[in-house]
C-alpha cells in the first residue's frame, strides 16, 4: 500500500488505496488510525465533506470499508481486552481486537467466541457491524446476538451505551457502521473443555441428499456446514461433503494431548505470491479439484480430532489467499431464502452448475431462528455462498439474474460481501430498510458516516 504520510496531527493519517477482500475495486481514502477513543472522537469530527467509516482488518469482500475521497478509520490500534470475566463467561475489549487474539486469551481458561466466521482475522467491531454468523447459527444466531452491550461513538461525537431490545442496538447489528464507530463491547462467551473439535464427515450425493441429511440430523451437531461442488451437473447436481461437529470432551483426547487440552496450536503455509497468472482458475482445473476434493472425502467417518484453527479456518493457514485469483480479484456472492423456499434453491444451484462456474469455495448451511438487526443477513432457512473470479465473462449480467431469482423468493443477500446489487432490490430482501434509513437520518443528519457502499445502495 503506497501513500504519501501526512503531517502528524493527533490520529495518524495517510492517503491509500484500499480495497474489499476480493480486491475488486478499490478506492483512494484518507485513511485514519486513531490510537485512542478521544483520537476516534476527533478523527469523526474532522472527516469532513466526504464523510468517514470504520474499518477493521479488511475481510469484508465488497466495498463496505470503503469510501472514496474519504475518511476511513483504521480500528485495528484501538486493541486493548479491558476485562475477563472467566467465572461469569465475558469478555469487554475494544473494537479493533480480532477474534484471533481473543482465542489466545481465552482458550486457555476454557472459553471460546460463540460465533466465528470462516477466518479468525475479523476483529469484534466488523463482527458487529456485518453481524457475522457461523457454522453454528442453526443453534446461536449470529455474533450480536451474544453482545451484552458496546459503546459507540455517534456523529453528535457522544459516546452512548447501546444495550439489546432497542432500536439504536437493532440498526447497528449488521449495521454496516452506518450508526457510528463502535469503540467497544462486551461479549457473552462459549465455554468449552478442549481446543480440539470432535468432527464427522459424510458425502451426500447430490443437492436434495445434502438437504435431507441437514435437516434431519442438524439439531444434534452445534457445527454444520457442507462444501458443495458447483460443477457437478446432471445426478450429480449439487453433490457435497458436509461436516459437523462440537467442542471435543476431555476424556475424548488421547492421554498425550490431555497433558494441555486447552492450547491454541493453529498451522502457517507460505503466504500467496502477490503475482499470479491470470486464468489460473478455470472450469477445467476446478473442476478436476472438485473431483479430487469429493472423491477423497470420506463416505462416512465419526469422531475426528481436529485443531480448532483446521475445523473453522482453514483458510487462514494460507496468508494472503485471495491472490490466488489474480490481479483482476474474485466475487464473493452470498444468499439466504427461506424454509419452503427449497425449489427455489434448486433452480439457483442447476443455474451455477449449468453456467459451469467455477467455483471450489462453495458452502451451503442452514440458518436458524433470524436475528434482531434490521440489516442482519441471516433468515431461517438456506444460505449458500460461493467465490467466483471477477473476470469472468458474464458474470455481472448472470449474477443480476441470480438475484431476482433471490428477490423473488424472499430472500436477500449479505450486504458485507456485496459489490454489485442493484439498489432496487434492497427493500425487497430487506423489510426493515425505511427503519434503518429513518433511524439514520435522525441520527446522522449531516451524513458523517458514509461508505462506499451505502452510496452505491443509497442506505
Amino acid at each position: 500500500m503506497s501513500a504519501d504520510t501526512l503531517p502528524d496531527a493527533g490520529p495518524e493519517e495517510q492517503w491509500a488505496a484500499v480495497s474489499g477482500w476480493g480486491r475488486t475495486a478499490p478506492s483512494t481514502v484518507r485513511l485514519v488510525r486513531p490510537r485512542t477513543y478521544e483520537e476516534a472522537a476527533e478523527a469523526v469530527r474532522g472527516c469532513g465533506a466526504r464523510g468517514g467509516i470504520a474499518r477493521g482488518l479488511g475481510r469484508a469482500y465488497g466495498d463496505a470499508a470503503q469510501n472514496a475521497g474519504g475518511a476511513v478509520l483504521d480500528m485495528t490500534a484501538l486493541d486493548r481486552v479491558r476485562a475477563i470475566d472467566p467465572e461469569g463467561g465475558t469478555v469487554r475489549c475494544d473494537a479493533g481486537v480480532s477474534l484471533h487474539r481473543l482465542m489466545e486469551l481465552l482458550l486457555p481458561l476454557g472459553w471460546f467466541v460463540p460465533v466465528t466466521p470462516g477466518t479468525r482475522y475479523v476483529t469484534v467491531g466488523g463482527a458487529i457491524g456485518a453481524d457475522i454468523h457461523g457454522k453454528n447459527h442453526h443453534g446461536s444466531g449470529s455474533f450480536s446476538r451474544h453482545v451484552l452491550s458496546l459503546e459507540l461513538l455517534t456523529a453528535d461525537g457522544a459516546v452512548r451505551t447501546v444495550r439489546p431490545g432497542t432500536p439504536l442496538f437493532d440498526a447497528t447489528a449488521g449495521g454496516m457502521g452506518l450508526t457510528g464507530v463502535i469503540l467497544s463491547a462486551t461479549v457473552r462467551l462459549q465455554p468449552v473443555a478442549t481446543a480440539l473439535m470432535s468432527v464427522d464427515t459424510e458425502r451426500a450425493a447430490d443437492l436434495d441428499d445434502l438437504m435431507a441429511r441437514l435437516t434431519t440430523a442438524d439439531h444434534r451437531y452445534r457445527y454444520s456446514v457442507a462444501w458443495i461442488d458447483l460443477l457437478a451437473r446432471g445426478a450429480a447436481t449439487g453433490r457435497a461433503v458436509l461436516t459437523r461437529g462440537d467442542h471435543a470432551p476431555l476424556e475424548a483426547l488421547p492421554a498425550r494431548a490431555r497433558r494441555d487440552p486447552l492450547a491454541f496450536r493453529t498451522s502457517r503455509l507460505p503466504a500467496a505470491p502477490s503475482l499470479l497468472p491470470e486464468g489460473l482458475l478455470t472450469r477445467t482445473t476446478v473442476g478436476l479439484f472438485n473431483e479430487v476434493w469429493y472423491r477423497r472425502a470420506p463416505r462416512h467417518r465419526t469422531g475426528q480430532l481436529q485443531r480448532i484453527s483446521a475445523f473453522f479456518h482453514p483458510l487462514d493457514g494460507l496468508p494472503h489467499w485471495n491472490r490466488i485469483y489474480g490481479r483482476g480479484g474474485f466475487v464473493q456472492y452470498q444468499f439466504v431464502v427461506g424454509h419452503g423456499r427449497e425449489e427455489a434453491l434448486r433452480r439457483i444451484v442447476r443455474r451455477i452448475s449449468e453456467h459451469r462456474c467455477p467455483s471450489f469455495l462453495a458452502v451451503l448451511k442452514r440458518f436458524g431462528p433470524a436475528d434482531p438487526g434490521w440489516l442482519s443477513f441471516p433468515v431461517p432457512g438456506w444460505t449458500l455462498a460461493l467465490d467466483l473470479p471477477a473476470g469472468l465473462p458474464g458474470l455481472g449480467a448472470f449474477l443480476d439474474g441470480l438475484d431476482d431469482e433471490v428477490a423473488g423468493a424472499g430472500g436477500r443477500v449479505y450486504l458485507a460481501k456485496d459489490s454489485r446489487l442493484r439498489p432496487e432490490l434492497l427493500a425487497a430482501m430487506y423489510p426493515r430498510l425505511d427503519a434503518f434509513r429513518e433511524l439514520r437520518a435522525e441520527l446522522d443528519p449531516r451524513g458523517v458516516f458514509v461508505s462506499d457502499l451505502s452510496r452505491r445502495l443509497a442506505l
